[in-house]
């Protein structure tokens, strides 16, 4: 049974940073983007599992902090010439308010 589940406040989420969700199933890592755009994808990189949340941040994607490798936030992909993806979550913003469909 999914639906939309309220997160946290946009403020406590930095600008080019991310908050980290834990579920039994997975951690989800929540970013905002500069232009306050969220998204949310799995916390684990496709190569080697790295904390994506811990990656640096720029434009739409975050690099993971093992390996470097460039993950889309938008549709979870690797960039060429890495390959792989993780998975992307539903997000959505109000009344300040951040939530997650599950």
């Amino acid at each position: 049974m999914g639906g939309w589940v309220k997160i946290a406040a946009i403020d406590d989420i930095p600008r080019l940073g991310a908050r980290v969700l834990r579920r039994e199933e997975a951690e989800i890592g929540i970013f905002r983007l500069e232009d306050d755009r969220i998204f949310a994808i799995n916390n684990a990189c496709p190569h080697k599992g790295g904390p994506l949340s811990q990656g640096i941040v720029y434009g739409d994607k975050v690099a993971c902090p093992l390996h470097s490798w460039k993950i889309s936030l938008v549709d979870g992909k690797a960039e060429e010439p890495d390959m792989g993806e993780t998975a992307c979550f539903n997000t959505k913003v109000e009344d300040g308010y951040v939530y997650l469909e599950l």
